[in-house]
Formats: C-alpha cells, sequence, structure tokens
C-alpha cells in the first residue's frame, strides 16, 4: 500500500506538471509574486485571462501546496520561497524550466516506443519548439549562479586570460546564455557559440542583440566535430557532451582548435555511473531524463557513442584522453553539476 501511494503520487505529479507549465506560460505565478493575497477574480484580471479557468488552476495549485488558500477570506498567496522558485528568473533557484519541455516530452511517446523496438534514435530537434525553450529555462539559473562566480575561477589561469582578452568556443550553446553571461563578465574576450539547430542559434542571436553584445559575441550553425575556428583560448561543453553520438570527435575537434595552453571546460549532470548512487530526486530526475531524450538523441546522429546523461567521470574521461586531452581535473562540483578542466 506505501507503493502504491507513492506512484499514485507520482502520477499525480506528472498530471499536475502540466499546470505547472501553463503558470508559467501564461505568467500566472509572476501574476502572483509579491502580490500578496489575491481572489481568483483579481489574478485573472492581472494576467489577463479567463476566471474560471484560474479559479480551476487555483484549485490544483492549493492542492499541491504550492499555493496557500484562505478559506475565509476567498483569497490565494503564493509565498516568497516559492516565487523564487516558480516566478524568478534570476533567482538561482528558479526550477520551472523542467516543465515547460513536458508537452515536448510527452508528444514522444509513440517516437520512442518506436525507438524501444528498433534501437534508433529520436533527435533533438524533432521534439519542438518546447524542449529547447525549456532546456534554456531550466540551466540559465545555474549558470547565471555559478559560471562567473565559481566555475571559471576553479579553472586555472583562465579568468586571468579573459579579463586580458581571450578567444572562447561555448559549443553546443542553445540559446546562448552561458556565452552571454562569459561575455558580459569579461568585455575585453570574444566569444563565439556553435550549435547544430538553427532556431536556438537565431534565438541566440535575438538575446546578443537585445543585450547589446553582438560587438563581442556571434553565434553559428555548426556541429560539435566541425565548428570553425583556431587557437581558442577556452572552449566550453555546457550538458552536451552526453547527448552527442561522437562525443569523441567533438573533443577532437576541440583539441584541434585549442591554443597551445588552452583550456577545455566540460560541464556535465552530476550523476553516477552506478546505478545504486542515482537513488533519490536528482538521480532520477537526471535518468529519466536521459531515457526520454538524451540517449535517443545521441542514438540518432549514429555516432561510435550512447552515453546517457550518467555515463560517471572515468568513462567521459577515457574518451577525452582518446581525444588527446590527456590533463584532467575536476574543477568544480554542486548539486546538479560537475566541470571538468581538460587539457593535452
Amino acid at each position: 500500500m506505501e507503493f502504491v501511494e507513492r506512484v499514485i503520487a507520482d502520477g499525480a505529479a506528472a498530471i499536475a506538471g502540466l499546470s505547472t507549465a501553463l503558470g508559467d506560460r501564461l505568467g500566472l505565478y509572476s501574476a502572483m509574486a509579491g502580490a500578496g493575497p489575491l481572489t481568483s477574480v483579481q489574478l485573472a484580471e492581472r494576467a489577463g485571462l479567463n476566471e474560471r479557468y484560474v479559479r480551476e488552476w487555483l484549485a490544483g495549485q492549493v492542492s499541491g501546496e504550492y499555493v496557500r488558500y484562505d478559506e475565509q477570506a476567498d483569497t490565494y498567496q503564493l509565498p516568497d520561497e516559492h516565487a523564487a522558485v516558480l516566478a524568478d528568473p534570476d533567482s538561482p533557484t528558479y526550477a520551472v524550466g523542467t516543465f515547460r519541455s513536458l508537452g515536448a516530452f510527452y508528444g514522444k511517446e509513440d517516437a520512442l516506443a518506436e525507438a524501444f523496438r528498433t534501437g534508433e534514435g529520436v533527435g533533438w530537434q524533432d521534439y519542438g519548439s518546447g524542449l529547447f525553450e525549456g532546456t534554456a529555462k531550466l540551466f540559465r539559473p545555474g549558470y547565471a549562479a555559478s559560471l562567473v562566480a565559481e566555475w571559471l575561477p576553479a579553472l586555472d589561469g583562465v579568468v586571468e586570460k579573459l579579463e586580458h582578452g581571450a578567444t572562447v568556443a561555448d559549443v553546443g550553446c542553445g540559446f546562448g546564455h552561458s556565452t552571454l553571461l562569459m561575455a558580459h563578465a569579461y568585455p575585453n574576450s570574444r566569444f563565439h557559440g556553435y550549435d547544430f539547430h538553427g532556431p536556438s542559434i537565431e534565438a541566440a542571436r535575438g538575446l546578443a542583440t537585445e543585450q547589446g553584445l553582438s560587438d563581442r559575441v556571434s553565434f553559428d550553425v555548426a556541429t560539435a566535430q566541425d565548428f570553425p575556428g583556431e587557437k581558442y583560448d577556452l572552449i566550453t561543453f555546457f550538458d552536451c557532451l552526453h547527448d552527442l553520438g561522437d562525443p569523441r570527435g567533438a573533443l577532437r575537434r576541440a583539441e584541434q582548435t585549442l591554443a597551445d595552453d588552452g583550456t577545455c571546460m566540460v560541464v556535465e549532470p552530476n550523476a553516477s555511473g552506478k546505478v545504486s548512487e542515482n537513488i533519490g530526486p536528482m538521480g532520477r530526475a537526471f535518468t529519466a531524463s536521459s531515457v526520454i531524450v538524451c540517449l535517443p538523441a545521441a542514438l540518432a546522429q549514429e555516432g561510435s557513442y550512447a552515453l546517457g546523461n550518467h555515463p560517471g567521470e572515468a568513462a567521459v574521461r577515457a574518451i577525452a584522453e582518446e581525444a588527446g586531452l590527456r590533463t584532467w581535473k575536476l574543477a568544480a562540483e554542486g548539486l546538479a553539476n560537475r566541470v571538468y578542466a581538460i587539457k593535452r
């Protein structure tokens, strides 16, 4: 019966996730943030939405304990600590991005079932815009909190180069949040973001223009195995190496294009290669997403590897050594990520 209750709770969370995604997409959480107690009518007016739908959405938020309800006053309130998770994109605890990808995930159930039967893949580009938007929204807060403050300073000599003027390639940049965060922090350096997905590159270019960084940032369509340039002082792979069908080819290209004393920074999920060590909410999130998107994406590229997002440090290190990057250092580690500094 305990397990029945757990499965029911999991199912309820899976269904409720779409309501969370709608709350983010429709601006309901942001409309409630800092507003104090609101009636359903007041919230609907603030968000510009139909009151009956909003009232039903609020009932679900109360049952999930995301929102507090005062029965006597018939008002609803989003606590500040909840708003930091659901409504503030600049908060390091902002975690609503996962839910924006749910539609893309569930929409591929038939394709994934067929992939299980055939062993073929499902490409990232086949999931639709929700996956790309959700992934960018999910990872940006962590990068904003840690990239400049912790990760780059943990790389020997890299910050000094960036301050004086370095050349950087951000491979698999997606919407370019990681690239732009570095460009903001180091105006003397030049940054080049590369991704195989054209719409993501267009989104990144738009953000660069919007943030006034086009003078020192460029974004171009290229794969991890053939991105252009040479003598990069820093090459970065943010949460993408495990998604590649040919991670060795990507690291070999990095080795070929690094400056003599250049550094390759690889950021990967903080998950273990041992299945039993991934028990818990974070490990479950990683391994579940690996089944749904990471492994199928790698298999779709028909490369020599299909790592999934939890291959373990030893497996990634062996691939780097095969690619000619033999100096290895675990530079930083957090709840969600491990940061590796790799050189020739």
